[in-house]
């Protein structure tokens, strides 16, 4: 027969544990309130004149929720931002494996990430906000994930013998470096139509140059 000492031994563990994952669920469910009311309030307003009081009270919280949560006004920043760049690179897959042909999915890939710099959510946020807040350390991993991500389809393009025989690491790194500043560029001034055109004609020509013979 099973003793009253295991039962009651297992109504504790099972009572800690449901503590435990309540109260999980409770951060997870206060950091993703402060990150929408952030994440609206920076698009609207800019991250310069968005103040802290608005932005928790209009989560349902406090200030001090956001400094436990995320050490201030600049880890939010970081948070919405990396929550940004996941949905981008969701999207950006979805069009490189939307490509039968992997040279034109990859075109496409470089394409759609230049044309997203006009997105007036990410222009604000991810192109201008965070670039002049956020450090490199903020955003290390998500960058390194990119080109990681990047080097690999280069890489099966090597095999295949669709673009030349070179370093993948290389040209990824050259390549993440080209269309951070080309996206950078059609941010500035209000995202005049005619650069992302001469962004895309430039990126056109420097691929090319990749192809194999």
């Amino acid at each position: 027969m099973i003793g009253i000492r295991f039962v009651c031994e297992y109504c504790r563990e099972f009572a800690v544990t449901q503590v435990r994952q309540s109260r999980a669920s409770m951060i997870e469910a206060t950091r993703a309130k402060l990150i929408s009311a952030a994440r609206s309030a920076f698009a609207e307003h800019g991250y310069a004149q968005a103040a802290m009081d608005e932005l928790t009270a209009q989560a349902g919280l406090t200030r001090g929720a956001l400094y436990h949560h995320f050490g201030g006004k600049p880890g939010l920043l970081a948070a919405v931002v990396a929550q940004m760049d996941e949905e981008m690179d969701q999207r950006l897959e979805l069009v490189l494996r939307g490509h039968a042909d992997p040279w034109e999915g990859f075109l496409a890939y470089c394409r759609a990430y230049l044309a997203m710099a006009q997105e007036a959510e990410i222009r604000r946020i991810v192109l201008q906000d965070a670039r002049s807040v956020l450090t490199g350390t903020d955003q290390g991993q998500q960058h390194q994930q990119c080109i990681a991500f990047i080097a690999g389809f280069l890489q099966q393009l090597i095999d295949e013998g669709i673009i030349v025989n070179a370093s993948a690491a290389a040209l990824a790194r050259l390549l993440n470096g080209c269309l951070i500043e080309a996206a950078f560029w059609i941010a500035e001034e209000g995202a005049p139509p005619e650069r992302l055109s001469e962004a895309l004609q430039a990126l056109e020509l420097m691929l090319q140059g990749w192809k194999a013979a």
